[in-house]
């Protein structure tokens, strides 16, 4: 069973602080003008990506995973454990933090934690992001809270195209306006609102926050974690490896001709950031293009993959 990649309808989510990008710069046809979130490989009940080739066309990856194990090498596991999202962040998102496992297992219906990490597609000049917090116990992050002593107590960096960040759950963070990223997370849909600049809605609502969860849960002190990229050249691929962690390694590949790829010993997932190009199995081409997603399964066997592309591809450790 499928000796050609599975490639995925995404799945597209408004929000607040979305805007168009996603059809500007990938074609998509999104819902609005504030969407966020495409969310290109997905096996979340609140998303789940559907597929559109082979034996299992109009299914979903839930359904694949649960029914078509040998897809992903056996792994083992009740859920598919990674989500793949591209974000428009076309206005400043909320200051949040995510659980591990153990906290969300027990306070959010068994929903895995989230570390997540993020590429940085593109971005508008002086673009920045909040990663990280000043406080060194958890009554001065509190208390820090309570005072609205946002200038002093988040850590703001500047981001250019091509950056990237390894976020592990209890990481105070935010996107800042003008930033398109590829985000490669656990996959879960629990978030945790610190702070969300007092906006409202049409109604003059605010959105809710969490901020005795975000407390509970974020890391005090803060601890960076600089990411370390391990590149690795062969005729016609540029692949760097851009973080090998507990829940997932991520690579950005630069494709430039053709290269042959043995069998793989996991599933891979990929997504298309630029260019085309195809995967061709026992003779048989399978073309992509930019903004595509899809899986290479464990069962592919030997594969060549050619064209000029940029492509974010993840696996599970």
């Amino acid at each position: 069973m499928y000796k050609q990649p599975i490639f995925l309808k995404p799945v597209f989510k408004e929000r607040i602080w979305g805007g168009t990008k996603l059809k500007d710069v990938f074609d998509y046809d999104i819902p609005s003008s504030q969407t966020g979130e495409c969310w290109g490989i997905s096996a979340h009940p609140n998303g789940p990506s559907i597929i559109r080739n082979g034996p299992l066309e109009g299914k979903t990856l839930m359904e694949a995973w649960d029914q078509n194990r040998e897809l992903f090498g056996g792994e083992e596991g009740d859920r598919f454990p990674l989500l793949i999202k591209i974000l428009d962040a076309d206005a400043d998102l909320s200051v949040q933090v995510h659980p591990d496992d153990t906290y969300a297992k027990v306070h959010e219906n068994g929903e895995l934690g989230k570390t997540e990490c993020w590429y940085v597609i593109d971005c508008e000049p002086g673009a920045e992001l909040i990663y990280g917090h000043t406080a060194d116990t958890k009554e001065t992050l509190a208390k820090a809270i309570e005072d609205g002593e946002w200038d002093t107590l988040l850590k703001r960096v500047p981001i250019q195209k091509g950056d990237f960040f390894y976020v592990p759950s209890g990481t105070i963070h935010a996107l800042g306006k003008g930033t398109l990223i590829l985000e490669t997370q656990q996959s879960s849909d629990t978030t945790y609102r610190v702070y969300d600049f007092d906006r409202t809605d049409d109604n003059g609502n605010k959105r809710e926050l969490h901020v005795k969860p975000s407390i509970e849960v974020t890391t005090v002190p803060h601890r960076d974690f600089p990411t370390t990229r391990v590149c690795q050249e062969v005729e016609g691929l540029k692949n760097t490896q851009l973080v090998a962690e507990t829940f997932f390694s991520v690579y950005e590949w630069k494709l430039c001709g053709t290269v042959e790829r043995p069998a793989p010993e996991k599933y891979l997932l990929a997504s298309v950031l630029e260019g085309s190009g195809n995967i061709v199995v026992d003779g048989i081409a399978h073309p992509f293009e930019k903004g595509s997603h899809f899986i290479i399964p464990a069962t592919i066997g030997t594969y060549s993959i050619s064209g000029g592309a940029t492509l974010i591809v993840s696996h599970t450790p």
